[in-house]
């Protein structure tokens, strides 16, 4: 199972939960400007993540998506992720993402997530990282089903 995540970061937190999810899922992680439509059609499961900005995902991410409508995934598992402030009103690009991948005929393998800042710049909160690697551990069984 070859497995790709995608993300953008603002403050570097996103491209670390990118990181430690695309290493416990033995593939590789990415940054959305150099990902392409090749990258997508190798891939069996596509992770996308991006940091909360202006209330939903980055520009750079919102962008990676609409260039994904020409491809198909039909055949791949995806699913998806934000970083955020831990705050009552913070904006959601984890279900926005989820929602497009999912639009492309992407099967949803887990629901999305979110892990937190602290502040704006972070760094993420205590036991957010081992949350990504149990995360993709539980995603790591599904795909073994």
């Amino acid at each position: 199972m070859k497995s790709l995540v995608i993300f953008d970061s603002n403050f570097g937190n996103t491209k670390i939960i990118a990181e430690a999810l695309a290493k416990e899922l033995h593939g590789i992680s990415k940054h959305v400007k150099s990902a392409t439509i090749k990258d997508i059609e190798a891939c069996n499961l596509l992770i996308v993540g991006s940091p909360i900005n202006g209330w939903t995902a980055t520009e750079a991410t919102r962008k990676f998506l609409t260039n994904l409508e020409h491809a198909s995934l039909k055949s791949k598992y995806v699913t998806s992720f934000d970083t955020r402030m831990q705050v009552f009103f913070h904006g959601d690009a984890m279900t926005k993402i989820k929602n497009k991948l999912v639009s492309l005929e992407g099967q949803l393998i887990s629901p999305p997530i979110s892990f937190f800042v602290n502040g704006k710049e972070g760094p993420l909160l205590d036991g957010e990282l081992a949350k990504a690697k149990t995360w993709a551990s539980k995603i790591k069984q599904e795909l073994e089903k």
